[in-house]
């Protein structure tokens, strides 16, 4: 109350810049945590010279990834819901539904469920989930500086921008990837805020690890004109590539919500077990560990070193059946890592095959990789910005931007062609949200003057029976009103709790009084009834209601 109080006394652009400061380094000092977290426990558990035997890391790890997996199940299911997948679909319900309030259990239970299982071998990212912990801790920061629940919008974008920035030590790709996928504006009127916290993201990360990147490029020359007949086939691979890991890793996640033989507290372990056989199978034959975890350092390795076509063919389909499983399941983690790897893979793969017939120079070979990882990756979040940023960001070399420029093109041709939403839209379309942004006039007396239908929904989830089936039915969705229209008029409206206090008791619940409205009346003439309804909505409808 001390802190709230002497906050207030500050004019309002200081108050932003102290906030902003406060959000930038808190969140930065969690990712580089969360970060450290995962690498050391990953380790200690992924190397192999700490085992006495070939024998006890065998079991040892399948042990771990399995023990691992049961405590994310467990955290994710009974302590906090919301801290499941990758955290960016979650984060952009918060920004545009919950005017970026969010509850502060959320980044304590995404940084262990994220270190236990993505640091215990689950096949995904950490960049997701740290953006999410930033920005749960941005709003939580906000709060305690006396920031309404209804004024955190900012806080939340500036924790995420933060967190990102620190996780790739790449602030530009954070800025814009926070603009591009969370707020959707390059031009929004939260700038300033992102772009300071992610500067102070950088710094942090640069003082408490160093300036090195999440992954290395090694320097290269100017490439050569035939590393540009590659650049548009590695393109399009990596973008199908990434376009079908969305399709099935979806497509899974819905399956194993139906399931109901196993808890959902167990779910992952399928996850698990899958990666564990794949990684395993992949170190037979490989002696690559880069199916387990973010897998980024074989992705250095093959940017660095090279690979031989067949081991990186190998990795690649080890890897997205891997992830596929591990997300699909339940898992707590992201796809940017994995994105990143299956691109590069291909673009690897393809240099192994086509080198020697093209003559291709390591600086070709390097391009065609990067190529590929800006591709799968902008295909898959279709945020071809970010996609090129970050590359540019981990070499600092201008002479990949014209082949990254390429790829960019080419993976929205496909992902435009093959999906309709990014990864994170259609994970929200499937949970039941269907996202509206609506930014209201900058004046009272404009927005007054709104027409309802400027702020109304048309695709409300309605019952249109009382019978158990269809409430039922509507249960599935995320809502807590819905409207009750029975032979095509509107006769009430239920709760979530009255639907199910009445599934429950076999019984048929009563509706509530609707409050309905006509789309040309305008916000000024509404608003009473949006205070007198018991609901706090009113139903647009027609005439004859």
């Amino acid at each position: 109350m001390f802190l709230t109080r002497q906050v207030d006394k500050i004019p309002n652009k200081t108050r932003i810049l102290v906030e902003t400061c406060a959000v930038g380094l808190t969140a930065g000092v969690a990712a580089v945590g969360f970060q450290v977290g995962i690498d050391r426990l990953s380790g200690l558990i992924y190397g192999q010279a700490r085992w006495p035997s070939p024998g006890a890391f065998l079991v040892g790890s399948l042990v771990a990834i399995c023990v691992g997996a049961l405590l994310t199940g467990f955290l994710l299911n009974q302590l906090c819901p919301e801290a499941a997948g990758s955290g960016i679909p979650q984060l952009k319900l918060a920004f545009w539904k919950d005017f970026g309030n969010t509850p502060p259990r959320i980044a304590v239970v995404k940084f262990v469920a994220g270190v236990v299982g993505i640091g215990g071998g689950l096949s995904l990212g950490r960049e997701g989930p740290s953006a999410q912990i930033g920005g749960n801790l941005g709003s939580t920061v906000a709060g305690v500086l006396g920031v309404s629940k209804q004024g955190r919008r900012s806080a939340v974008a500036a924790g995420a921008a933060a967190a990102l920035a620190a996780a790739f030590n790449a602030p530009l790709a954070a800025v814009a990837f926070v603009l591009e996928e969370i707020l959707e504006d390059l031009n929004s009127r939260f700038l300033g805020p992102v772009l300071l916290a992610g500067v102070i993201g950088a710094f942090t990360v640069h003082a408490l690890i160093g300036p090195e990147p999440a992954f290395r490029l090694p320097r290269i020359d100017e490439p050569t004109w035939r590393a540009y007949l590659l650049i548009p086939l590695a393109s399009v691979l990596a973008a199908a590539i990434g376009i079908g890991f969305q399709g099935t890793t979806l497509a899974l996640r819905s399956r194993m919500r139906k399931v109901t033989l196993l808890p959902d507290s167990t779910k992952p372990v399928f996850g698990a077990l899958i990666t564990w056989v794949l990684g395993m199978a992949a170190l037979a034959f490989t002696g690559r560990l880069g199916v387990f975890g973010t897998g980024y350092g074989d992705l250095s390795h093959a940017l660095q070193e090279g690979m031989i076509w067949k081991v990186a063919g190998l990795l690649l389909v080890a890897k997205w059946a891997a992830t596929v499983a591990c997300y699909g399941s339940g898992g707590c983690g992201g796809i940017f890592s994995p994105c990143l790897f299956f691109g590069a893979m291909s673009g690897t793969m393809l240099t192994g095959l086509f080198g020697p017939v093209l003559a291709l120079t390591d600086s070709d070979r390097v391009l065609v990789a990067a190529g590929g990882m800006s591709a799968c990756l902008g295909a898959v979040v279709q945020a071809p910005v970010t996609a090129i940023l970050i590359i540019f960001e981990m070499t600092h070399q201008f002479s990949l931007v014209p082949g990254l420029m390429l790829a960019g093109l080419l993976n929205q041709v496909v992902a435009r062609r093959l999906a309709r939403e990014s990864f994170y839209e259609t994970a929200l379309l499937q949970d039941g949200h269907r996202m509206v942004h609506i930014i209201p006039p900058r004046d009272l007396k404009s927005w007054q003057n709104l027409p309802v239908s400027a702020i109304a929904r048309f695709d409300p989830v309605v019952i249109a029976s009382l019978e158990p089936d269809d409430l039922r039915d509507a249960m599935r969705y995320p809502y807590s009103r819905f409207p009750v229209v029975e032979d095509g008029r509107l006769t009430g409206i239920l709760n979530r709790a009255e639907i199910q206090i009445a599934l429950d008791r076999g019984a048929a619940p009563k509706a509530g009084a609707a409050y309905d409205v006509r789309p040309w009346q305008v916000i000024r003439e509404i608003q009473n009834l949006l205070i007198e309804s018991e609901d706090g909505i009113v139903v647009v409808t027609d005439r004859e209601n």
